[in-house]
């Protein structure tokens, strides 16, 4: 009798102590998708914004607009294809 109690107690403490589970949502094709045309796209536009901000410099110069230029043509594409998680879209919509 002793016994059943304590496995009785024992089961009842762990299905009382049971959280509800979630499955994640499945990001496979978002990563994909990243990791084969997104990010070569972005490491293609870093490359030529890099080449345009070089031709822009002296523009950009005369009208003291060098920050917002590099940043415009160079810093964000980069940010894009290096600092961003993978399959992660939503810093590319600002």
């Amino acid at each position: 009798m002793k016994t059943k109690l304590l496995t009785a107690l024992c089961a009842l403490t762990v299905l009382a102590s049971a959280t509800p589970a979630h499955a994640d949502e499945d990001k496979t094709l978002p990563s994909i998708v990243d990791l084969g045309l997104v990010r070569p796209g972005c490491f293609v536009a870093t490359v030529g914004g890099s080449a345009l901000f070089v031709l822009a410099l002296p523009f950009a110069a005369m009208s003291k607009s060098v920050k917002k230029t590099a940043h415009s043509l160079v810093v964000y594409p980069a940010r894009a294809t290096f600092t961003r998680p993978v399959g992660d879209f939503s810093s590319l919509e600002d």
